[in-house]
């Protein structure tokens, strides 16, 4: 696994982190990354905001002659959306079926918890010193593109205006 392409191209990151990230959610979750990537099409917008795919249960067979049954697909939920996902199982369970490509869920267990860490709050700009602006003028001033001399204004008073 090296960090380029065959054609010279630099790989992304996230495709090089699939390959080391997949086989360990297969084993430990029974889930794929394509399955919590695609989770946001797979739920929809509006629930997979509170919801993620934790985990498919699959029952223990004893025999290789055991009939298939599918799995239970462990979703954890915060609190109010449960009751949304709860209503759309039936929706859910055809849409991953159809992701994954075989009828592999049955059911839906819902886990009620934190999905997403709370946003950071962003940290307030101080407003530039006059020698700054002064600067900063200085430094985008010789750029004729307007788009880009506006886009490294705003770069320059965020990086001058953090707080030290």
């Amino acid at each position: 696994m090296t960090g380029k392409r065959r054609d010279g191209n630099a790989v992304p990151v996230s495709d090089l982190a699939a390959h080391v990230i997949d086989p360990v959610l297969r084993k430990r979750a029974g889930i794929t990354i394509g399955l919590v990537q695609s989770w946001d099409e797979i739920a929809g917008e509006r629930l997979a905001q509170s919801t993620r795919p934790e985990k498919i249960a699959w029952p223990r067979r004893l025999s290789d002659d055991d009939p298939f049954e599918p799995a239970t697909l462990v979703i954890a939920c915060e609190g109010a959306a449960a009751l949304r996902l709860q209503h759309e199982t039936g929706e859910i369970i055809a849409r991953v079926n159809a992701f994954l490509g075989f009828a592999a869920i049955g059911r839906i267990r819902i886990v009620q918890k934190p999905v997403a860490p709370a946003p950071k709050p962003r940290p307030r700009m101080r407003p530039l010193s006059g020698q700054e602006t002064a600067r900063l003028d200085t430094l985008v001033g010789g750029i004729e593109d307007d788009g880009l001399r506006e886009a490294l204004a705003r770069l320059g008073r965020s990086v001058f205006g953090e707080k030290r």
